[in-house]
Order: C-alpha cells, then sequence, then structure tokens
C-alpha cells in the first residue's frame, strides 16, 4: 500500500477515548483501533471533573502504539470530542485545573441568572443554538458570579479536543463546529459573539480565533514526537466535534431527503443544511443550528441517547449483576411492550446515579406503577427514546419544508438493533444504521481532505459506502406504535 495515506483519529467519548488509524488507498478506507482507555467523571471535593492528565496520557499511548502498528509515515492527526466543556490556561499555557463535567451542578439556577441580564430570544437569536444549562456560556456565567479564582488565573479557554491537540502541538485555537456548540458564537457571523459575552460579564479576551474544520494548525512538538516515537506529524483541527465527524460520515447519497442520527450516550438527530434555521419554532422547539464541515449547518435536536440504559447497567453492576449490553437488550426485546411511558430528556435523569430508582421515582410522580423487571425497564428506555426520535422528525421537517425518506443511524448505538427497528416503527422510516464509527471516519477523511486526498464531502462520503457495510430496517408494527404515539400526546 505503497500510496497509502495514513492517519490517526483522536476520538474521546464520555465513557472511553480511542486512537483510531486510518489507512486511506485507491478510494478505500480502512480504519482499525490501535489502543482504547477509560474515561469518566471524578469527583474532586464537590465537583464533578474530567481527569485530564489520565486523558492525555491515554492519548500518547494511543499515538504510541499507533506508530508502532502502522510505521512511521502518518500524514496526520486530529483530534474530536463532545462539546461544551472547557479547560483554561494560564499565562504560561499550563492547565489550571481539571476542566469541569459538564453534568458538575455548578449550573444549576444559570439559566434564571442569563436571562435576568439578557432575554433568553436574544441569546438564541445571536448563537442559534439551543438552550442547555451545560452550554460553555453558562457554565462560565456560574464561574464569574461565584468569583472562580481559576477564570482569575486563566488567560486561554481551550474546548476539551482542542485542549487534548494543544497539549500535542502547543498551538491556541478554536475550532468552528467546537465553538459553535458553546453558545458564545455569533451563528450569522462565525465569531465570538463579543456583545453577548459583554452583557453578561464574560471576559472575551479568554477565548482564541476560531478556525475552520480541515485546518492544519500546527505539527507535533519535538517532546511529544519524541515521546510517541513518532516525526513531527501535522496536527490538523478536522473537525473538533464529534457530531460533526459523524455527519458527515454518513453514507447518503445526494438529495436532502435524509436524516441522521449519531447514536451513543447521547442521541443527536437532525438534518444538514446550508443556512442555519433561527424562527420562531426553532425558538420555541429549542432546536440548535451547530457548525458542521464545509460550510454546512447540523440542524438537529440532542437527545438523552443511551445515558439511560448506560446507567442502569452500572447500576445493576454496583448491586452484583453484570449484565452485557446484549443481554440487556434481548431482556428487553422479550419484555412486555409499552410497560411505562418514560420521557428520556427529563431533567431527574441528567446527572449520575441509581438510574433504576430515579425510573421509578419519576414513574410514581407521573401516576404509574413502578417497574421490577430490568428488561422492561431497559425495554421502556428505548421506546422512549424511538418517541423521541419521531418528535423531532417532524419538528424538523415542519421547520424546513422537506420529507425525510430516510434516517441514517451511525455511531455506537447504531449496534444496538432492537433500537433501531423501534425507530424504524416509530418513526415509519426506513432506517439505515452504519458505519458504527462514524466519529473516527469522518475524523480521518476530514483529514484526507485537508491534505489534498479527498477533494470533497460528496467524495468523502462515497468513500465511507465504498468501504464500510450498511444494514437497513424497514417499519414493521408501525400502528401499534402510532396508537401508543397518540395515547401519549
Amino acid at each position: 500500500m505503497s500510496n497509502a495515506h495514513q492517519f490517526l483519529a483522536v476520538d474521546l467519548g464520555a465513557e472511553s477515548g480511542r486512537v483510531m488509524r486510518g489507512s486511506l488507498d485507491g478510494g478505500r478506507l480502512q480504519i482499525a483501533e490501535a489502543h482504547r482507555f477509560v474515561n469518566g467523571p471524578l469527583q474532586q471535593g464537590e465537583s464533578l471533573r474530567w481527569d485530564f492528565p489520565k486523558i492525555l496520557a491515554g492519548v500518547k499511548r494511543g499515538i504510541a502504539l499507533a506508530v508502532e502498528q502502522s510505521g512511521k509515515n502518518i500524514a496526520g492527526i486530529a483530534v474530536d470530542s463532545w462539546g461544551v466543556d472547557f479547560g483554561l490556561l494560564d499565562e504560561r499555557g499550563a492547565l489550571v485545573e481539571n476542566p469541569c463535567h459538564y453534568r458538575d451542578a455548578r449550573t444549576e439556577g444559570m439559566l434564571e441568572e442569563a436571562f435576568s441580564r439578557v432575554p433568553r430570544r436574544e441569546v438564541y437569536e445571536r448563537t442559534g443554538i439551543e438552550i442547555r444549562r451545560i452550554n460553555t456560556l453558562f457554565q462560565l456565567l456560574a464561574m464569574r458570579l461565584r468569583h472562580d479564582p481559576a477564570l482569575a488565573r486563566a488567560r486561554r479557554l481551550m474546548f476539551t479536543a482542542d485542549l487534548v491537540a494543544h497539549a500535542l502541538c502547543g498551538e491556541i485555537f478554536a475550532e468552528y463546529t467546537l465553538a459553535s456548540t458553546s453558545e458564545m458564537a455569533d451563528m450569522h457571523t462565525g465569531e465570538w459573539s463579543t456583545e453577548l459575552l459583554a452583557k453578561l460579564d464574560i471576559p472575551a479576551d479568554l477565548l482564541p480565533p476560531i478556525v475552520k474544520p480541515g485546518t492544519v494548525v500546527g505539527r507535533l512538538t519535538a517532546a511529544v514526537a519524541a515521546e510517541c516515537g513518532c516525526g513531527r506529524v501535522p496536527v490538523i483541527a478536522a473537525g473538533s466535534h464529534d457530531t460533526a465527524c459523524a455527519v458527515a460520515a454518513v453514507p447518503a447519497e445526494g438529495g436532502d431527503d435524509w436524516a441522521y442520527l449519531s447514536s451513543g450516550t447521547w442521541s443527536l438527530a437532525g438534518v444538514e443544511l446550508k443556512k442555519a434555521v433561527i424562527t420562531e419554532a426553532s425558538f420555541e422547539r429549542n432546536i440548535t443550528n451547530e457548525g458542521g464541515v464545509e460550510g454546512t449547518i447540523r440542524f438537529l435536536t440532542s437527545l438523552a441517547g443511551l445515558w439511560l440504559v448506560q446507567e442502569c447497567r452500572r447500576q445493576w453492576q454496583r448491586e452484583g449483576s453484570d449484565f452485557s449490553y446484549a443481554q440487556l437488550t434481548e431482556m428487553a426485546r422479550a419484555a412486555r411492550p409499552f410497560a411505562a411511558r418514560i420521557e428520556a430528556d427529563d431533567e431527574s435523569f441528567a446527572a449520575p446515579g441509581d438510574m433504576p430508582a430515579r425510573i421509578n421515582r419519576y414513574l410514581e410522580r407521573t401516576g404509574q406503577r413502578p417497574l421490577s423487571d430490568k428488561g422492561e425497564i431497559v425495554r421502556s428506555i428505548l421506546e422512549a427514546l424511538a418517541f423521541t426520535y419521531r418528535r423531532t422528525l417532524d419538528n424538523v421537517e415542519a421547520m424546513t419544508a422537506r420529507r425525510c425518506r430516510v434516517l441514517h443511524i451511525v455511531g455506537g448505538g447504531a449496534q444496538n438493533v432492537l433500537l433501531n427497528q423501534f425507530a424504524a416503527d416509530a418513526t415509519g422510516r426506513e432506517v439505515i444504521t452504519g458505519p458504527i464509527e462514524a466519529t473516527s471516519i469522518g475524523n480521518v477523511l476530514m483529514q484526507a481532505k485537508a491534505v489534498g486526498a479527498i477533494g470533497s464531502l460528496a467524495e468523502l462520503r462515497k468513500v465511507v459506502r465504498d468501504s464500510f457495510p450498511t444494514q437497513r430496517y424497514v417499519p414493521g408494527e408501525t400502528e401499534a406504535w402510532e396508537n401508543e404515539r397518540r395515547s401519549r400526546s
């Protein structure tokens, strides 16, 4: 494979991080995992944080292993992660403290505080971003109002993926797709909304310059290159937001009659547009406009995703029952349908903890019987997710005058065949799943585009179609799902 381009994708998720090797040759991509490491929240005093030194150590170890496996001829490295979270750098460029986790309690009450200073509608009209208390804007407001000493020491703010890239190459920047999710960027200009920040007394000089996805931002420092056993490989801001990379890798072919769902800890469902939709209807439904690659907009809603199942599994493990996800899915398949009605995005499910107990408290609060059968609990969660997919697609179609014939599901959650079928049944649309590794694939192929190995987004998606299998699900028991949906309305 002498003409192959080799790339490394660092993909950071809420449960794990990994370094993936990608090889592009003759219009076909091969991808393999070089290293995976555990990630998750760390309780430090009263704060829920990310263990950044552990994350960085895992990343460097992964790069070193990938170099051993594929050789030193690497054309690029790029990092992607979830949005909104950030680290603060001091005047020497050193990390002030471990970054806070988006589920930390410090943002409680911050929406009310913010909107006492700036109308909610104005925040949305400037940024185009859904109002969620986890967003960077509200995290910074909490620090400001509490006179957090870390903020006083800070000279620059960097979002999670870019913070890791900074540790690798020493450069300070904010990649556009990640910056757009912060609720601090102006959706109309693509730059920071300095007027909004001033109204909330948040210092705009903390924020680094915004760069476009596909920008070569630097090279590995000599020290990092020596530690990882490679040369000074280019570091590329391919698309620092994981969903931006995942949507880039959706294997859609022409037209605009498709929607996407990036399925994992979170579910992110929507359509790809050329221009943001900021209207009364999108404001009322809290639909977001996030920056995508190649000048696109991801018009979507962030949904709870498989977080509820993950937390149930963790609780049952603590109680001595170590079920695999495959076992939980089979238990759900065999369980009674529509045993409970859950709103998966209810605020009571947002924080880590005993999720089965929280679900039962929710059921009692809403006049329903608690569930004791584990299969019924998991099935009720999956049904709730499928109904949120239907509601989201209906809303998106109404605001974009589109009819989405196909729903593309990508990401790790695409492995849950029961949820995929529920999605087809609940939405009444054909579901196409795959690729599972969409985020890493999009990361690698955006790097390939940055170095000229791919010419366009359409060509990128053709590489995905030619390289990875998909699976189709057709709507089945639509009448039963429609009847249940109407009864829940």
